[in-house]
């Protein structure tokens, strides 16, 4: 179980492990407190969270370009509830990868639930070597996932080879922002909080991201931070904020909530009601969530750099 000081270049060279047993231990307490989607969003004035969240997944497919009947693939796509959203809204046949073995089970099973076995499918696999012929996919898109790849020339590279020639890659990606200064010890603090706390290999700026995508050949149509986007009424750092409401996720967070939640967990596992490294995981989970909003807060971080990259004809 992978939970704590493991420095960068083993973090690297293990992405596979980190990943897979991050997400295995991970899944379940975000599906609890976050649902089926495990992305940040804006929240517009008026807006629920589930509501933002549904707006930046259709914001994204919008995007892509893509007419009804057209295949696509979700990279990297957890437990898949953008590629149920995405699939109901595009009317396109949708195929997500996920190198975790319960997330597919878990995907496919909801999956069934919502009678879209014939336009959604989750398959394991590795999207540093995807399973997949070259030229297969109309489009692709991964939300806040290809953070978890230990070299984005390597990803970007594949998802350019299985994308036929004009089909767009539309991405969210977890990025520094040119505020991040490495030579400050409190950044670096915060950086290294979202790599251990979220089963990272390393943190990219928005700069390197982006330059890595046109090195592998791709047409760069857009690349932006939303996060600078007018109209934003709640960052997407605000259900990471502690909150007295004891009706409230956010509740967990304050200091008593982090006490409370931990020793439940302990409790649970000692009568054999959770599994072992439960309360482990979940001291991880929230130094990860530390780690984001504070570097939310501080603008050092944002999980909504949108690049969408277009495939020559010619490739």
């Amino acid at each position: 179980m992978w939970c704590g000081q493991v420095d960068l270049k083993e973090r690297e060279s293990s992405y596979q492990n980190l990943v897979d047993s991050y997400y295995e231990l991970a899944t379940q307490f975000y599906e609890w407190g976050w649902g089926q989607s495990f992305h940040f969003a804006n929240r517009l004035k008026g807006e629920s969270f589930y509501e933002s969240i549904r707006r930046h997944e259709y914001f994204l497919a919008g995007r892509l370009n893509v007419s009804k009947g057209k295949k696509l693939l979700d990279c990297g796509c957890g437990i898949g509830g953008p590629m149920r959203n995405i699939a109901r809204f595009t009317n396109c046949d949708v195929t997500g990868i996920t190198i975790n073995e319960y997330q597919v089970h878990r995907g496919n099973e909801i999956n069934k639930q919502m009678g879209l076995l014939g336009q959604c499918r989750s398959v394991q696999g590795d999207f540093m070597k995807l399973p997949f012929k070259d030229n297969e996919f109309d489009g692709v898109y991964a939300i806040e996932a290809t953070c978890h790849a230990p070299d984005r020339l390597g990803v970007y590279g594949e998802i350019m080879r299985v994308l036929k020639p004009g089909g767009r890659f539309v991405c969210y990606e977890w990025c520094l922002t040119d505020a991040y200064d490495k030579s400050n010890a409190e950044h670096r603090t915060l950086k290294k909080l979202i790599e251990e706390g979220d089963g990272l290999p390393d943190v990219a700026t928005c700069r390197y991201v982006a330059e890595a995508c046109k090195e592998v050949g791709f047409e760069m149509i857009e690349a932006r931070d939303l996060c600078d986007d007018l109209n934003i009424d709640m960052p997407w750092y605000h259900p990471l904020t502690p909150s007295w409401n004891i009706l409230s996720q956010r509740f967990q967070f304050n200091f008593i909530g982090v006490r409370l939640v931990t020793v439940a967990l302990r409790v649970l596992e000692g009568l054999w009601l959770a599994p072992k490294g439960t309360a482990k995981v979940e001291t991880m989970l929230k130094q990860g969530a530390l780690g984001l909003r504070v570097a939310g807060e501080k603008k050092l971080f944002t999980p909504q750099y949108m690049m969408v990259a277009r495939k020559p004809m010619s490739k």
